[in-house]
């Protein structure tokens, strides 16, 4: 059975930093493309960052280019969130997300990923 589970998630101010965790069982980090989503109180669920495992390159969202980054740890078999200069706006729930197969084209889309996590949140106050 997968299982995907976040972690790190709190309540920060503006300007903050925190790392999210997402640790996998029943399947292999290494051999999936893995992404972060995030979804705001009434707004659609939308892509952070993904990494495609095919070519190991890795797609921000404009709206956290240079201040979010994702990373693995495939012995731990888990892979991370690091978000810096955070502002209330990041605040969301956050979710991991993985498949395989996944192509460039569709790096960003939700309906490329096939297992999720049951999300983490992040509050940000100004």
């Amino acid at each position: 059975q997968v299982q995907l589970v976040e972690s790190g998630g709190g309540l920060v101010q503006a300007g903050d930093s925190l790392t999210l965790s997402c640790e996998a069982s029943g399947l292999n980090v290494r051999r999936y493309s893995v992404a972060w989503f995030r979804q705001a109180p009434g707004k659609e669920r939308e892509f952070v960052v993904g990494n495609k495992v095919s070519d190991a390159s890795t797609h921000y969202a404009n709206s956290v280019k240079g201040r979010f980054t994702m990373s693995r740890d495939n012995a731990k078999n888990t892979v991370y969130l690091q978000m810096n200069s955070l502002r209330p706006e990041d605040t969301a729930v956050y979710y991991c997300a993985a498949s395989q197969g996944v192509i460039t084209s569709s790096i960003r889309m939700r309906a490329a990923y096939n297992y999720w996590g049951q999300g983490t949140q992040v509050t940000v106050s100004s």
